[in-house]
């Protein structure tokens, strides 16, 4: 076989890494184009300074215990360190150096990374500022629902000062009885939210068994005014599946908004109806609800719909806010929810848990 003479310097030269040969008492001895092209600076400047000149001041000692180690191991070794170039920017080099001892050099590859470093400290710098604004934001909701006790506290107390037996109007009494159990749903559903606050993070929210038919049962009651002023009709059926492991509060504030956003739109002149149920599924427990409601344009919607103040009907006092948190509930515990909708057909969300931790 003939032996074929490549013309090695090509390669070495072409090469888009920084190649360096460098001596023992730390100057370059031979480096390819690439280097130049990238620190900024001559080759006559490059091969008449040390090394260490080039290196970023808060890496030179760094750079230095690389390059005892490396001569000491006598061994391939990898590093990272940063460059000053001539116009003053900092470059992120990753090397792979080998020591030749006798003949007192060093083979150096490197690579740059720069643009690897920034991305890491742009998505260090937004993590840092998405946990300031979720600190703010719980720190606000902590406050808000904090300041709701003192009045609730106050209406609660009056309330329970009013004894019901000695009022002859039997509407007044309904109403007095209704605002007892609306207040004290209110108070109990600050509480838990407060505490799930001051816990600080969804994974140390308590969860357990939650029945289904408790959870609906404290929020029909919280809306019983509600519900019988808009004649909401409810055809529930749980059992297929009456608990599931969730968080209790979350499981009311879902059912809370479901059904409020169901009598929210509901169809002019037409009494809302709503169907819940459920079903087992493998490792899965669903909920499904169903309402009569005026429904929304699911192609309009996209992948919007579970989004902060996001709002999908005008003339309508919503905030964008019940299907964001319900959202947010679902997924925070490895759930899933799905949407069925169109104009004037009603709504139909079916919500997946997990039916065991």
């Amino acid at each position: 076989m003939t032996e074929t003479n490549y013309d090695y310097e090509r390669f070495f030269e072409l090469s888009p890494d920084l190649l360096c040969i460098a001596s023992s008492d730390g100057y370059f001895k031979k480096i390819n184009p690439a280097v130049p092209a990238l620190l900024g600076f001559s080759l006559e400047e490059l091969y008449s300074r040390p090394i260490l000149s080039f290196v970023h001041p808060d890496d030179q000692e760094k750079t230095r215990l690389y390059r005892a180690k490396l001569i000491e191991n006598k061994n391939r070794y990898y590093f990272e360190n940063r460059y000053l170039t001539k116009s003053g920017e900092t470059v992120w080099l990753s090397w792979t150096a080998y020591p030749i001892e006798e003949d007192g050099v060093v083979f150096a590859i490197a690579k740059d990374v720069t643009s690897k470093h920034k991305l890491m400290i742009e998505r260090a710098d937004l993590l840092a500022r998405l946990k300031l604004a979720n600190d703010n934001l719980n720190q606000l909701n902590y406050a808000a629902s904090h300041d709701l006790r003192s009045p609730l506290g106050s209406l609660m107390s009056i309330l329970r000062m009013v004894d019901d037996k000695n009022i002859a109007d039997p509407d007044l009494k309904e109403i007095i009885g209704v605002l007892k159990s609306t207040g004290s749903f209110l108070k109990n559903s600050v509480d838990e939210y407060i505490d799930a606050l001051k816990k600080g993070n969804t994974h140390e929210v308590e969860r357990n068994q939650v029945s289904f038919q408790d959870c609906l049962n404290n929020v029909l009651a919280g809306m019983k005014a509600l519900i019988n002023l808009s004649d909401t009709q409810f055809d529930v059926d749980f059992s297929a599946a009456e608990k599931v492991y969730f968080n209790k509060g979350y499981m009311e504030s879902i059912f809370l908004n479901l059904i409020t956003n169901s009598i929210k739109y509901a169809k002019p002149n037409e009494s809302p109806q709503i169907k819940i149920q459920t079903e087992q599924r493998g490792d899965m427990v669903k909920l499904s609800f169903t309402d009569n409601g005026i429904g929304f344009n699911m192609d309009a919607v996209k992948n919007n719909l579970f989004e902060i103040h996001q709002t999908f009907h005008e003339n309508y006092d919503s905030k964008g806010v019940g299907l964001y948190l319900i959202h947010s509930y679902v997924k925070s515990f490895g759930g899933s929810i799905a949407v069925e909708s169109s104009l004037g057909q009603g709504t139909s969300f079916t919500i997946s848990f997990i039916a065991e931790p």
